[in-house]
């Protein structure tokens, strides 16, 4: 009877092992690798709303301005916003309010969507040429856009519950910087930028406005795009070198090492080349394929750290 008990029992630790595993393979089968778009879209910013939820938004002419809501477990995309002939770059989701921050390129406009409607909350004329407004983060009381052919940053407060304000603010930048992504911290009191002529990380207090030097032992960051910060790594896409550099910065943020590079899918699939936009969901980043690269299949990729 023992002998029977123990094959038993160990019948049922080697079923309970199976469907531990099978289990753990169906959590990783239920979020695909590749969520495909359709036919050039053009895609360059990525932002994650409540859920599953994720948008995207288009640079190509056939659908330029055009916002896809989607859902990162099932793969599936529907139109937010129908094109509307201005570029929707970078994008940022405020759960507080369920409003969508997108910036709109080379326009010089930063325009705020309901989340569920696509409605036009507030609509903002930043800048005018040359302008290039790329990307966009979102604090407790700010939103700030980038400007890639001009030398500011530009600041939306916003209240309590993310009302965003009737007016922007200009930030004037030292007249050399010219930026692309943007990260913040947690409080909101730092935001990070990569000076795009010299490659060289910067953080700025929200308070002072004033850039100070990231201090990396010298090494650069060419080619960066979309910013990312979790806890004290920060994520840096390198659009054209199809990579994300992984930074990890000291506990006060003033100097950091780069820790090494994500790659993968980025170089060893033809169709997924040239990263622009992360944004994160769980243990996973997620980034989209370059609208402004030559005209091909479009992806939103899981990139596994």
């Amino acid at each position: 009877m023992r002998s029977s008990a123990r094959r038993l029992h160990l019948g049922l630790v080697a079923l309970t092992g199976i469907i531990l595993v099978a289990s753990a393979l169906t959590s990783a089968r239920a979020f695909p690798d590749f969520i495909p778009l359709p036919a050039d879209f053009g895609p360059e910013g990525i932002g994650v709303g409540n859920g599953t939820t994720f948008y995207t938004g288009s640079l190509a002419a056939n659908t330029r301005g055009q916002i896809l809501v989607g859902d990162l477990r099932t793969g599936d995309v529907a139109t937010l916003v129908t094109p509307d002939g201005v570029p929707a770059t970078g994008m940022k989701h405020d759960p507080r309010s369920n409003l969508l921050f997108v910036a709109r390129s080379t326009t010089g406009m930063g325009t705020v969507f309901n989340a569920e409607s696509g409605d036009i909350v507030a609509s903002y004329q930043f800048h005018t040429a040359p302008t290039f407004i790329n990307d966009v983060v979102i604090t407790r009381d700010a939103a700030y856009f980038t400007d890639t052919q001009a030398a500011f940053l530009y600041r939306v407060a916003l209240g309590p519950a993310g009302e965003p304000a009737l007016d922007a603010t200009p930030i004037p930048l030292p007249s050399t910087f010219r930026t692309n992504g943007i990260a913040a911290t947690p409080n909101g009191e730092q935001l990070f930028v990569v000076n795009g002529p010299t490659a060289q990380l910067f953080r700025i207090d929200t308070a002072t406005h004033t850039p100070e030097l990231v201090d990396l032992s010298g090494d650069t960051l060419p080619n960066a795009d979309g910013l990312l910060l979790a806890g004290k790594t920060l994520y840096v896409v390198q659009n054209t070198r199809n990579r994300i550099a992984v930074v990890n910065l000291s506990a006060d943020y003033a100097s950091g090492a780069i820790a090494g590079f994500l790659t993968e899918p980025f170089t060893s699939n033809p169709l997924t080349k040239v990263p622009t936009t992360i944004a994160k969901f769980g243990d996973a980043l997620y980034a989209v394929t370059a609208g402004f690269a030559a005209p091909s299949p479009d992806f939103v990729v899981r990139v596994t750290k």
